[in-house]
C-alpha cells in the first residue's frame, strides 16, 4: 500500500491542524446555508407554462379546399327530413352554391374557436401544443396568436371585444385586455384551485358562465395533471361588477360546452359524462335562466347524442336554433347537428374529423367555422349566428 505521507517524495503533514473549533462552527453554518438555499430553490420550482408540445409535422397536409368529391348540392349536407326540393329540405345548412371547406390543418386538437368581426378572423386553441392560433379569413393567412396559451381550451368574446380564455394548465378562466395585458377572471372557488375550466358564454350584462370539468387535469397532454381540488365538477357565474364566483348548476358528471339562446332565457349546458363511464350521460341539458340573479330553474334534457359519441362544443343561431358538434363515436356521425329550439333534428354537416367546437364568423355572420381535430373547416349556411357569443 502507497503511504500517501511519502508520495512522490513529498512529506505530507497529515495532522488536523485545522480542526479547531472555530473551523468547525464556520464549515456548520456554510453548510446549513446551504441545505436552506436547495430547500429555498426547490420549494420554490413551478411547473412550465402550460405542457409545450412538439411541433406538429406536416409533410402531407390534408389538402385545402372544398372536401374531396364535394358537388352543388354538397352531399356532406344532411337533412333529417326527406328530400322534397333543391338541396338539402328544411336544412338551414344550406346556402346554395357552397361546399364544406377545410381552410387551415396542421394542429394536434383544434378547440374553441370565436369569430373577432373587427379584424375578420379566427382565433382557436391548439390544445396539445399549447397555442392560440390565428386564421385570417380574407386572405387565408394562418399564424400563432399565443404561445404558451396555458393549454388553453374554450374561448369567447364579450361586449367590449376582449378574449376570454379557459385555460387548462392555469386552471383559470381569463380575459385578455385591449392592451394585450391578461387578467384572471376566475382561478379559485371556496379557496380551492378550480378543477380545468373548459368552455365560456359572456351574458350582455358582462357576467361571465363556464364549464369546470376535470379533463384539463387528468394527464400531461391537454394540461398538467393534478388531483381536483373542487368537490363536484360545477358550472360557475362570475358577477360583472363584484367579481365575486357562484355555483349556478352542481350536478353535472362533466360540464362542458355553453351558450345562450338569443334572447338569454334559456342556458344550454353540455355533460360529457359518458367519457367516464358508459352509463353517464351524452347529452345537451337546458335550463331556464335569469343571467341578473345567476338563477337557473327547469332543467331537462334538450337532446340525447348517439352513443359512444359525444357533442363538444355548441353556438345558436339567430333564431334560437342549436348547432353542436358531434365526434368520438361512429365515424358517420362526426360533424355537426342542428335542432331547432324544441330540440328536434333538422340535420347533420358531416366532416371527415372527429368535431370539438365550432362558432358563427365572417361579415354576415353566416359563415360556420368548425374545429376538427387536426383542421379548421368552414361552410357558409342559410342562416346568421347569434350576435352575442
Amino acid at each position: 500500500m502507497t503511504n500517501p505521507a511519502n508520495l512522490a517524495g513529498t512529506s505530507v503533514d497529515l495532522r488536523p491542524a485545522g480542526l479547531d473549533r472555530r473551523n468547525l462552527l464556520r464549515g456548520a453554518t456554510a453548510l446549513a446555508a446551504t441545505a436552506v438555499t436547495m430547500k429555498t430553490a426547490s420549494a420554490a420550482s413551478v411547473a412550465p407554462l402550460g405542457q409545450t408540445g412538439a411541433p406538429t409535422l406536416s409533410t402531407e397536409p390534408l389538402p385545402l379546399g372544398p372536401l374531396p368529391g364535394s358537388r352543388y348540392p354538397d352531399s356532406h349536407l344532411e337533412s333529417a327530413k326527406p328530400k322534397l326540393s333543391f338541396g338539402p329540405s328544411d336544412f338551414p345548412a344550406f346556402a346554395g352554391t357552397m361546399a364544406v371547406e377545410r381552410v387551415a390543418t396542421g394542429f394536434r386538437w383544434a378547440e374553441g374557436p370565436v369569430y373577432f368581426a373587427a379584424g375578420r378572423y379566427v382565433l382557436f386553441s391548439d390544445i396539445p401544443n399549447n397555442r392560440i392560433m390565428r386564421f385570417s379569413e380574407d386572405d387565408g393567412h394562418l399564424s400563432v396568436y399565443r404561445q404558451p396559451s396555458m393549454n388553453s381550451n374554450g374561448n369567447t368574446i364579450d361586449r367590449e371585444g376582449r378574449l376570454i380564455t379557459c385555460e387548462h394548465s392555469g386552471r383559470r378562466v381569463t380575459r385578455t385586455e385591449l392592451d394585450g395585458s391578461i387578467t384572471i377572471i376566475a382561478d379559485k372557488y371556496n379557496g380551492k384551485k378550480l378543477n380545468s375550466p373548459n368552455d365560456a358564454v359572456v351574458a350582455s350584462d358582462g357576467s361571465i358562465w363556464f364549464a369546470d370539468p376535470v379533463y384539463g387535469i387528468g394527464g400531461y397532454y391537454e394540461g398538467i395533471k393534478a388531483e381536483p381540488e373542487q368537490e363536484k365538477k360545477n358550472v360557475y357565474r362570475v358577477d360583472p361588477k363584484s367579481g365575486d364566483i357562484k355555483v349556478v348548476v352542481d350536478d353535472f358528471v362533466e360540464p362542458n360546452g355553453i351558450t345562450f339562446s338569443p334572447d338569454e332565457k334559456k342556458l344550454y349546458v353540455i355533460d360529457t359524462g359518458f367519457t367516464d363511464g358508459p352509463d353517464n350521460p351524452s347529452h345537451i341539458r337546458v335550463f331556464d335562466v335569469d343571467i341578473g340573479s345567476g338563477k337557473v330553474s327547469n332543467g331537462k334534457v334538450f337532446a340525447e347524442m348517439p352513443k359512444p359519441s359525444i357533442t363538444d362544443g355548441m353556438r345558436c343561431d339567430t333564431a334560437g336554433r342549436v348547432w353542436c358538434s358531434v365526434g368520438w363515436g361512429d365515424p358517420k356521425e362526426d360533424g355537426v347537428r342542428c335542432y331547432t329550439p324544441d330540440g328536434d333534428l333538422l340535420g347533420k354537416i358531416h366532416i371527415p374529423e372527429t368535431v370539438a367546437n365550432l362558432c358563427f364568423g365572417g361579415q354576415q355572420r353566416n359563415r360556420l367555422y368548425i374545429c376538427g381535430s387536426t383542421s379548421l373547416y368552414a361552410v357558409y349556411t342559410g342562416v346568421q349566428g347569434a350576435m352575442k357569443p
